[in-house]
Parts: C-alpha cells; structure tokens; sequence
C-alpha cells in the first residue's frame, strides 16, 4: 500500500522519531504538505521535518528547540517490499490486509440509532437503582426501544416495583439461545463487570453492535466508564462521538466424533453428516484443560495444519490480546495490547521448564487434540462457559474472527489500556527507592 495514514501529534526537542512512509502529502489540520520521497527511516523524516518546516506549527514558548508536529501510527510503518535492486515480494491481491490506524479509530451512524441492548448482571441489589434510572433516561428522555433479558426482568425486586411497571411494558424482551436479537440492537449498554461485556460478545455470533460498558462490577479492566456521567457519554454515543477500539474475537469450531479438513468433519476417510459441529465467538480465550482427570492433560497442537507441540500439564490457554490480562496474565503471559493482531498460545502448569508462552500471528489455523497416547480425555471452556468434554476423536479448531466487538473508549485505545492496568491490575506498582544526596554518596 503506497499511501499511509498519517496521525499527527506534538513532539519536544531532538530528531524525530521514525514515522510511517508516506507518499504524497502529510495532512496536518487544513494544510497539506507535498512530497516525493518515500520516507524508510528516522533520517528521511528528519529531512521531511526541516523541509516543511516553515508550513508547521510552530510553538511561541521561549525553549532554545523549537516544538514541532510529527507522523504517529500506532501499528509502525508498513515494510519496503523491494529488496536490492532486483528482487521483491510477490504480490498477492487476496493476501493484502488493510489496518486502519487504532488512533483514528472514530464511531458514526449511518442512520440515527433507536433500539438499544441493556445488559445488567442478574440478581445484583446494588444494580437495580442505576438500572432503572437508565432504562428510564433510555425510554423517556431518548425515546429509544429497550432490550432487556426476560431473565432480568424475572427479578422479584423489579417485578415488584409498580412505579416501574409502566417502563417494563415498553421493553422488548429475549431469551438467550432462542431469540435472536442481532439485527435489531444498534448498541450495546453493559451494567456490571467484565463478565457482562463477555457475555454481551456471546449474544452476536456474526457482526456486534457498539458496546459501551459501565463500572458496576469488581475488576472493571473491560468497562472504562463510570456511572456518574451515564447521560452526557450515552448523549456523545447515540451521536457519534466517541473513539473505538476492536477487541478482536476467536473464531471456534468444535467437532465431535471425527476429523475436520476442508469444512468437512471426516471418518475413516469418508463424510459422516451425523457429525457434529459447534461455532462459538470468544472475546478472551478457549481453554483447554485435565478437568476432574489426577492424570497429566495430554494434547497435540497443530498450527496451519503442522504438529509443533504436545502439551502435557495441566492444560493450555488459546487466548486474545483482551484476554492475555485474564487467566493468561494468571498463568505467566505477556499482556498484549487489544489493537495488537495476534493470538497467544499459553500452557497451564506445563510439565517443563521450557514450554513458555508464545505469540502468533491473528491469522493461522490452531487445531487442538487429544494425543493418541492420553490417558484420560479433556475439557474444554469458551470464555468460563459452555464447558464441554473432549474424547480422542473429537477436535478443536480456533482462528482469529472477523467479527471483533468494537468497544466505546472513555478516552483512547492506548490511554485506556494503561489506566486499566495501573488501576485494576497495579502494574509495576512498588515503593518508590529513596532519594541519595550527596553526604550519603561520600559516606559510601
């Protein structure tokens, strides 16, 4: 892709540092700065920055460097595919994939939305006050239709409430794994934890609504949003204004009774339509584990169809960047960032000192089954539910769905990201080593 999407922002003193290429112009505002060269390097953006200096911005403080803007995009520069005179990557037109900037990343309607799904974590006390502020906010002042779980409004505390009732006649109502809603919600409102949001993924199997979730839980890493100010961001939301960031999902076949290849569950060869096969959508990871077996979890793992693994502890973790800080963080993982394209591949108390968590790329097939020498079957979890039993014929086969849940940012993706893991998780937090003057450094 010859022209990159440049995201300006303000830099301080020094060469700047490396930017994305860029051929064509740099959009800076209103203005439009031309150039030729395809930049490969923090000294071709160096050269661009004294060229066009004069049409930047320059800034009125009396430092002895001047402030100038320069290029950011958050997936770095795209590779030069020509290397030496001669040789040069094969173009593949079905292989190109196009990744918009994370910082650019902004919600807009087509149409004005008017159904709306509230997600509320079930028989909790502490919720149902801002539950029905909300609903009426949602139906009174927004003149929205509602959506809630019939199970939800089961609640004796809300069936209860005759001040309420007039409300709850005007909601539409479903049940999960009977109803389906997706065509009918235009945005998503979760009140509760992290478990709400997961469960706000498991609803959509294909395309999801925007989701906007509210700190009403424990943990709170997945939902940005305090309660406080629900009518002015709901307001900025239903107009559009708000940044998102795509926490990308795995997409999940489970076969039983045979081998898949091809989209066709296979036995002894030949096509066994008595097979059966179950699709999921998973927001944080699959796990794979020993369940109630004393015995070792003995399993092969395939990538694009190769063995590189034989994994025996006591399972393993096929996880997202979203989910890299839940159970894989727990099991010894890296945290990778939501806009990060990738899976990780995480064992659970591997029985070697060796086996440590890998990364790979967003788009290989993983496939996961039992070895033929096992000596008990496996279990099987998608996001903590729907857990299932694992047997020497059945397989598990996980990519990267292109169907991510786009969720509404408090600020940005990145700033986000690290407010979480300082607040929820208390990254790197220690004592800070005390200051040493001077006399303390001639006494040593």
């Amino acid at each position: 892709m010859d022209a990159r999407q440049l995201i300006s922002d303000t830099s301080t003193c020094g060469s700047p540092k490396p930017g994305p290429e860029a051929s064509g112009g740099v959009m800076e505002g209103s203005k439009t700065v031309q150039s030729s060269a395809v930049l490969c390097g923090p000294c071709d953006v160096a050269d661009l920055s004294r060229q066009t200096r004069k049409s930047r911005s320059l800034s009125t403080s009396s430092a002895s460097c001047p402030e100038y803007r320069r290029t950011q995009w958050l997936h770095g520069p795209s590779p030069v595919t020509t290397f030496g005179p001669k040789a040069c990557m094969l173009q593949n037109p079905q292989a190109v994939m196009h990744i918009q900037d994370p910082a650019s990343q902004r919600l807009t309607w087509n149409k004005p939305p008017q159904s709306v799904l509230v997600i509320k974590k079930i028989r909790d006390i502490a919720l149902l006050q801002p539950f029905k502020e909300l609903c009426r906010f949602l139906t009174e002042v927004k003149s929205m239709l509602v959506y809630v779980e019939r199970k939800v409004l089961e609640d004796p505390a809300i069936t209860a409430d005759e001040n309420f009732a007039h409300i709850t006649k005007k909601f539409c109502t479903f049940m999960e794994d009977f109803d389906d809603i997706s065509n009918h919600v235009d945005f998503i409102i979760c009140l509760g934890g992290d478990g709400t949001l997961l469960y706000a993924s498991s609803l959509f199997q294909e395309s999801v609504p925007p989701v906007i979730a509210f700190h009403l839980g424990s943990l709170g890493f997945l939902t940005p949003f305090k309660f406080d100010t629900y009518q002015s961001q709901l307001t900025q939301v239903i107009q559009g204004n708000a940044a998102l960031v795509l926490r990308s999902r795995l997409r999940v076949r489970v076969t039983k009774g045979g081998i898949e290849k091809n989209g066709l569950s296979l036995t002894n060869g030949e096509v066994d339509k008595a097979l059966h096969t179950d699709d999921y959508q998973v927001l944080n990871e699959v796990v794979v584990d020993r369940g109630p077996s004393s015995y070792l979890s003995n399993v092969d793992l395939f990538l694009d169809g190769h063995l590189i693994t034989t994994v025996q502890g006591d399972g393993l973790i096929v996880s997202t960047p979203t989910g890299s800080t839940a159970y894989a963080a727990a099991a010894g993982a890296s945290m990778i960032h939501p806009n990060v394209p990738a899976m990780m591949i995480t064992p659970i108390c591997p029985h070697s000192l060796s086996f440590r968590p890998i990364v790979v790329p967003a788009g290989v097939q993983l496939k996961i089954m039992l070895s033929c020498d096992a000596r008990h079957t496996a279990w099987v979890s998608f996001d903590g539910r729907k857990r299932q039993e694992i047997c020497h014929s059945d397989s598990i086969s996980i990519t990267t769905s292109c169907f991510p849940v786009p969720s509404v940012c408090f600020r940005d993706p990145v700033i986000d990201w690290f407010e979480s893991l300082a607040q929820c998780l208390h990254w790197n937090v220690r004592k800070r080593q005390n200051y040493l003057s001077a006399d303390d450094d001639e006494d040593d």
